[in-house]
């Protein structure tokens, strides 16, 4: 069979016609099918099969709890439909919850869930330093699938700056500084204490001032102007989440400390031994 010059031409240009178009094709479901797993990506695990359930991870974050105030460990499954999830500790692989019922017999876990809602909550009630450590949200796939979020637990800690005494000339500025440290969050107040009683910002002796500095770590800065003898004694600084810290203020009126003194007459001590030391040594080389 003979084909005519002008058919093969024909056919070149419809062949070439039907490649480009298998391009286009492919270049479009190859993008389409990119910007959906990006947005999967985003959502969590996407299990790539629609009727499997899956992991937002966006809402499933770790978790940083106070001392004894209840945490909350968050986990979102999508497509859940009748499967279960369970709430596991991997410090020694303990199971806690089993849906919305308890298996454990600490009663300071419980499993919250509030239909139609798609989160699952960890609930611990007065967390202690132990139970920082990795917890298991899984679901009852086979195999199971889960996501793991970690819980530290932290105790806030009080200090003043220049403890635990310090020793003010009368007429000066008693300047008392508190810092809380470690604290997820600012205390949401923090007041001070002379001798046990509280002070008063407007007492009629004047001068008493207080600037706090909420953040990461929260400073209060207690101010007193124009110390006098009856501002001696001890102060406490009290903030809402963190135990309280003390430091002993000593107001002179004119006399040399006998802690200074005492440190004073150490030193010569010291020197007069090292000299002795010395002149020792060198009767030992004559």
């Amino acid at each position: 069979m003979v084909l005519r010059p002008g058919f093969c031409h024909q056919c070149s240009e419809l062949l070439l016609v039907v490649c480009t178009i298998s391009i286009v094709i492919t270049d479009v479901s190859e993008c389409l099918l990119s910007k959906s797993n990006k947005h999967q990506n985003n959502l969590g695990e996407f299990s790539g099969k629609p009727d499997l359930p899956f992991f937002d991870k966006a809402a499933s974050k770790n978790v940083t709890a106070p001392l004894g105030k209840t945490a909350y460990l968050n986990c979102r499954v999508k497509n859940l439909s009748n499967r279960t999830v369970s709430w596991v500790r991997h410090r020694d692989i303990h199971l806690l919850t089993v849906g919305r019922y308890t298996y454990t017999g600490d009663q300071r876990f419980r499993s919250i869930n509030q239909p139609p809602s798609e989160d699952w909550t960890l609930q611990i009630k007065y967390p202690q330093i132990r139970d920082s450590g990795i917890y298991e949200c899984q679901i009852s796939t086979t195999p199971h699938i889960s996501q793991y979020i970690h819980l530290q637990v932290v105790e806030p800690r009080t200090d003043i700056i220049g403890g635990p005494e310090i020793f003010i000339d009368r007429g000066s500025t008693i300047n008392l500084t508190c810092i809380v440290l470690h604290s997820p969050e600012p205390p949401s107040y923090i007041f001070w204490n002379h001798n046990s009683a509280i002070i008063s910002y407007d007492s009629p002796r004047g001068g008493v001032n207080v600037v706090t500095e909420k953040g990461t770590v929260t400073t209060s800065h207690l101010l007193i102007q124009e110390a006098r003898v009856e501002d001696n004694g001890r102060y406490q600084c009290n903030p809402s989440n963190a135990q309280p810290k003390s430091i002993n203020v000593h107001v002179l009126n004119g006399e040399y400390p006998a802690a200074m003194q005492h440190g004073g007459q150490a030193h010569q001590r010291t020197t007069h031994m090292y000299c002795l030391i010395f002149f020792a040594c060198m009767l030992l080389h004559v």
